[in-house]
């Protein structure tokens, strides 16, 4: 079975480009938004005028983002860990499973 791939017409620096996505139309509007704001915000602060290297840099940017994000969500879960490992001793023994 295969899903059916949502086709959503984006502008990024002035250029169209057709996506083919899983994703909704809203959610890939709001990506290619994304990246079209973090060049642009990019080449202008670094007075930059090859898109190229807007985009390389801008690339770099949301890749950090993700990073943060990545290790965000890595100590949310070490630390809901400690916490379960903490409480569980007060549970029922029922309840003490992991």
């Amino acid at each position: 079975m295969t899903t059916k791939k949502n086709v959503v017409r984006v502008t990024i620096l002035g250029d169209e480009y057709s996506i083919r996505s899983d994703a909704s139309p809203e959610r890939t509007r709001a990506v290619a938004e994304h990246v079209d704001n973090v060049i642009r915000e990019t080449m202008r602060a670094g007075n930059i005028v090859e898109a190229q290297k807007g985009a390389i840099l801008a690339a770099l940017s949301i890749t950090d983002e993700l990073f943060d994000a990545r290790e965000a969500g890595e100590d949310l879960a070490g630390s809901m860990k400690r916490l379960g490992a903490e409480i569980r001793p007060w549970l029922p023994p029922a309840k003490r499973k992991e």
